[in-house]
């Protein structure tokens, strides 16, 4: 029998994920709130995976207390995630996917389009998801992963932050409010490359975030973590010292909720 895949978090993201692994014939071992990660690590210290799939905001309280044991066996695939996430923990490459599906309660899911992954893992998640049709592609190395995790957070904090202005969808942003759309993706990749520390060029990345308009072009731009995500966005210029004038125009007319 193969050895598992423990899943931490079994929301809908994570539902997704333990279901195309036991069509792949992966055992899952589910990990919830309730669960001891210690005990979990002793039970099964060498599962083939361990995917982090726990909402945004508590991901950073289950890095810090993830055993030892599993420290080369991990899988991240949460909105917003950059290297430094994983590195401040001393962790070693992960294997980290950047999602381009949606999961919500009582639907099926929904593609964009394919889900780029890299790391010790990346063919068993895409062995794992292609066996429940979903399209993954592996990346060549880190600093391909580490344009596609830009690109994500291009498209989720450009589409929240214009939709608080314009609200409709991602194919109405494009085509009624182009010159807002540009200047906050400019503004959103400045920050990108402070949190980063590397620099990328704007036009491939507002490219590949309009490939992924062409993926649903129905898709909302905002959702109900645009207010944070907002507040997020500036309070990260601020550290900075980035100057980001449309973002905070934007926030001037739409204060944000606090940062979570």
């Amino acid at each position: 029998m193969k050895s598992p895949v423990v899943v931490v978090g079994i929301g809908e993201m994570g539902g997704v994920f333990a279901r195309g692994c036991l069509r792949a014939g992966y055992p899952v071992h589910p990990v919830t709130r309730q669960s001891n990660l210690a005990e979990t690590a002793r039970r099964l210290p060498s599962p083939e995976l361990v995917l982090v799939a726990v909402a945004e905001n508590d991901l950073h309280a289950v890095l810090e207390n993830l055993p030892s044991a599993w420290f080369r066996r991990i899988g991240l695939l949460q909105n917003e995630l950059l290297p430094h996430d994983w590195q401040q923990y001393g962790f070693p490459q992960p294997t980290v996917i950047s999602v381009w599906f949606e999961k919500k309660p009582g639907q099926d899911v929904k593609v964009l389009i394919p889900s780029p992954v890299f790391g010790p893992a990346a063919e068993l998640i895409c062995k794992c998801l292609r066996s429940i049709d979903i399209p993954v592609c592996v990346l060549p190395d880190a600093q391909a992963l580490l344009f596609e995790l830009v690109v994500k957070n291009v498209y989720i904090v450009t589409t929240n932050c214009a939709g608080l202005v314009t609200g409709g969808t991602v194919d109405e942003l494009r085509s009624g409010h182009p010159d807002l759309m540009n200047t906050i993706a400019r503004e959103v990749i400045r920050i990108q490359e402070s949190l980063t520390g590397h620099s990328f060029v704007p036009e491939e990345l507002i490219a590949a975030m309009l490939k992924a308009f062409d993926g649903d072009p129905g898709h909302k731009c905002m959702g109900r973590s645009a207010p944070a995500r907002l507040a997020r966005a500036l309070q990260q210029a601020d550290a900075a010292e980035l100057e980001i004038p449309k973002l905070r125009e934007i926030a001037a007319g739409h204060p944000p909720a606090p940062c979570q």
